[in-house]
């Protein structure tokens, strides 16, 4: 298949919305790690503009790159090992050395836990149990990668049971099916079913086993990524299609908004009204993916001299960013700061620990695999090999 610069910006712009959306979560009423002293319930509104779709449109990303990794590998055996390898292997190390300040900060300003950091890593982290209802170790936000490590193998377990004829029977058959309105109309009725079956409230838990609620939305959103890479009347369809969906996504945010503005005033309670907020989210949702392709392919499928260290860079940035975020809004809850401080700080402090982190692991041999790098052996010496190898976590 031929390179899609468009969908590695696409992906690149999805991971630096997850970390502005990370940072958000200090500031809204919602349940987090670590939360600032007076929250403020105005900033649901941008949150909720994004929260539909940004993990559906990470998993459509990643399915859609994981199609071209496989596509260059030699053979089922050596991409299982390149994937587990990239995508195991830093998760653990992340949950052994860089989560663990997560939970404890949790702890200390949530639960009143009075023991030192390391105190709590070397005494209580490592129990496999829970402590004041908080599983230890934990995951954190890297559920997302061994979500998309499980998706990877059910999914090379289907082509591997799947005969030769019939798995291109049926990619004519969804490249058909989803070549008209059915880009929309399909996955809009499956997320119908999804929320019938789940309930207007229902919540992902990101403990893997049984999540049914997650799974329901996000291997299919991988599983179409994956179909995409080599889909031609599907992408026809998007680039017809892809100026209706934003237009659907707006309205479906509209509806989200205005329902949240009702609760927030108390217009009508806050148990009212969950099943057209979550038709409303489930609409923007999806009908958002397919605009944001849609203007990829239309606008940002072209290369750039900072794509290339972008695409590299976005898992270390995502290994690493929500415990500076967590760490630094812990430390700044001590200065009282106004709201539009803090943010700033944060950001700041993301961005710029994000780099150091990227830039201080790459150039050594030995810890570039532990965040989620090529060994330097594999790491490609041009701008015409690092093309040929997409960039995906």
């Amino acid at each position: 298949m031929e390179r899609h610069y468009g969908m590695d910006w696409l992906r690149i712009g999805a991971f630096a919305l997850l970390i502005l959306y990370h940072i958000g979560m200090f500031f809204v009423p919602w349940g987090w790690h670590v939360k600032t002293a007076a929250p403020l319930h105005w900033v649901q509104l941008p949150m909720l503009a994004t929260n539909a779709w940004r993990l559906p449109l990470l998993f459509t990303v990643s399915g859609f790159a994981t199609a071209a990794v496989l596509g260059k590998s030699m053979g089922m055996g050596s991409f299982l090992r390149d994937r587990t390898a990239r995508l195991i292997v830093p998760t653990l190390f992340a949950a052994v050395l860089i989560i663990p300040p997560q939970p404890w900060i949790e702890l200390v300003t949530q639960h009143g836990y009075a023991g030192s950091f390391w105190h709590f890593w070397a005494g209580d982290y490592f129990r496999f149990g829970t402590l004041d209802g908080i599983v230890l170790p934990t995951w954190q936000h890297l559920w997302f990668v061994v979500y998309l490590w499980v998706y990877t193998l059910a999914l090379v377990a289907i082509l591997a049971l799947t005969p030769g004829a019939a798995r291109a029977s049926f990619a004519r058959f969804a490249d058909d099916l989803l070549s008209g309105p059915g880009l929309l109309l399909i996955p809009l009725a499956w997320l119908a079913v999804h929320m019938a079956i789940s309930g207007p409230r229902a919540e992902p838990t990101h403990a893997l086993v049984g999540d049914w609620t997650a799974h329901r939305m996000y291997f299919p959103a991988f599983a179409f990524g994956f179909f995409l890479a080599d889909a031609p009347r599907t992408w026809a369809a998007v680039r017809r299609w892809w100026k209706v969906a934003g237009v659907l996504a707006i309205l479906g945010y509209a509806v989200v908004a205005g329902i949240l503005l009702l609760w927030m005033g108390g217009v009508v309670p806050d148990t009212e009204l969950g099943l057209p907020f979550a038709a409303g989210r489930l609409t923007m949702g999806w009908c958002a993916i397919v605009a944001l392709i849609g203007l990829a392919d239309r606008f940002w499928n072209r290369d750039h001299p900072w794509r290339r260290t972008l695409t590299e860079a976005v898992f270390p940035f995502y290994i690493i960013h929500q415990t500076i975020i967590v760490v630094t809004g812990w430390y700044l809850l001590r200065f009282a700061l106004p709201p539009a401080t803090e943010f700033v700080a944060l950001l700041a402090a993301t961005v710029a620990g994000c780099w150091l982190f990227y830039f201080g692991g790459r150039e050594i041999g030995w810890l570039r695999p532990l965040i989620g790098l090529r060994p330097l052996a594999q790491r490609p010496r041009s701008a015409t090999e690092a093309a040929s190898i997409p960039g995906v976590p």
